[in-house]
């Protein structure tokens, strides 16, 4: 009896120290984008998109994971592993779509700054700034991961949504009919806001990330069942949180018909549980979302590009051994930083519109993953299964039809 306790509390020990990549990985997903596009999902499309959420939380846990295994295999980033088999050109092309994506899902998270600092009437041209100077500082300092801890504990924000869901009484057989049958339709402003749900659950960013966190942790192929077993709870966990946001608006905005069109209207739908504190609820929640994200994405970017052209990078490094890695990061802040302080820039479509260009440019990084998770020179016995390469390539033929039936329909729209 004491042999098997102390073997229980050794595999619990052993799975507290392997764990934290899946988790911060999906949590993170629900930054500043994320709040604002399932905010507008709800509030103006009501629960016609449940559908969709429904289907990507499945992705999401198949592209996850399918990240994590090339990361125990490998024992490098997505990048490195490109760069390794399919030479400088196509990685260059790859790098460039993940600067992209990752600019725009900065622009976003500042875009969530000012937005929550407009709610406590302080103007985003101060508060953008101070906070841009704040992740700069932080970042060189090297305090990073003490940081994200912090912002990670903060997130618990989130239950607030899961018992305002409650609070509201929605119809949750309505909800649940609405998670199994689709419904669609072909109008730019539908289109354009489910490719920014599949765009903001999954990341261009996410895919580098996780994996290079692994290799980052030193997790080896005998860590794989834990690992891949925290992906499948991260992906359901970022979804339940998600699946609360959509229907705490749709059942409250939706049903007043109210269109957000900044932060001030997202925020009316945590009024029953928070009553007139609502506006600072929600304005705590975004700036607390968007400066985890501000933390994550620079550090991400450098990495992943430094590593795929062989550069020096780390935090360990001076800031003379690595100058392109830091300055990366400060381009990573700087740029979308000064995009957010243009004048009269709506930040709530600014939000929406990064995860349209999220979508718009996942099914380029998913099709590298997919070459490599299916090269047995690369992979060995570890390739995929054949679930997961159908589940995946649904995934990018579907964002591909929709960015297709998008274009034909209409090149601009009003959110």
């Amino acid at each position: 009896m004491g042999k098997r306790l102390q073997h229980f509390w050794l595999k619990l020990l052993f799975f507290f120290s392997v764990i934290g990549p899946g988790i911060i990985a999906a949590n993170a997903d629900n930054d500043a984008g994320g709040i604002s596009t399932y905010s507008v999902v709800g509030a103006h499309f009501g629960v016609k998109m449940l559908w969709v959420l429904f289907l990507i939380t499945f992705a999401l846990a198949v592209t996850q994971e399918m990240g994590v295994r090339i990361g125990l295999v490998t024992r490098q980033g997505l990048g490195g592993v490109i760069r390794e088999n399919f030479g400088v050109r196509w990685t260059t092309f790859a790098m460039l779509v993940m600067l992209i994506a990752n600019l725009g899902t900065m622009t976003a998270e500042f875009a969530g700054i000012g937005s929550a600092f407009s709610i406590f009437s302080i103007s985003k041209y101060i508060a953008v700034p101070m906070s841009a100077i704040a992740v700069w500082f932080i970042l060189y300092k090297g305090s990073f991961k003490t940081t994200q801890k912090i912002f990670l504990v903060f997130s618990a924000f989130y239950l607030v949504y899961i018992i305002n869901g409650f609070i509201i009484k929605p119809d949750f057989s309505e909800a649940a009919l609405a998670l199994v049958k689709p419904t669609l339709e072909f109008s730019a402003p539908f289109l354009l806001t489910m490719i920014a749900l599949i765009g903001t659950t999954i990341t261009p960013w996410g895919q580098f990330f996780i994996q290079s966190y692994v290799v980052d942790k030193g997790l080896n192929l005998r860590h794989y069942k834990i690992e891949k077993a925290e992906v499948f709870i991260g992906a359901f966990i970022t979804d339940i949180v998600s699946f609360f946001i959509i229907i705490s608006t749709a059942y409250t905005l939706y049903k007043a018909g109210v269109r957000i069109t900044d932060a001030k209207d997202a925020a009316m739908a945590l009024a029953p549980i928070a009553g007139q504190f609502a506006k600072f609820l929600f304005g705590f929640g975004l700036f607390v979302a968007s400066m985890l994200g501000a933390f994550i994405l620079p550090v991400a970017t450098g990495y992943a590009i430094c590593e795929a052209f062989g550069w020096e990078y780390g935090f360990d490094r001076k800031l003379r051994e690595a100058r392109i890695f830091y300055g990366i990061i400060l381009l990573s802040i700087t740029l979308p930083a000064l995009l957010v302080l243009i004048p009269g820039l709506p930040l709530v479509k600014v939000m929406l519109l990064s995860q349209d260009v999220n979508g718009i440019l996942l099914p380029i990084i998913l099709i590298f993953v997919l070459k490599i998770i299916n090269n047995k020179n690369i992979m060995g016995e570890h390739v995929n299964k054949p679930v997961g390469n159908i589940i995946a390539w649904l995934t990018v033929i579907g964002i591909i039809a929709a960015t297709v039936v998008l274009v034909a329909s209409t090149f601009f729209y009003r959110v």
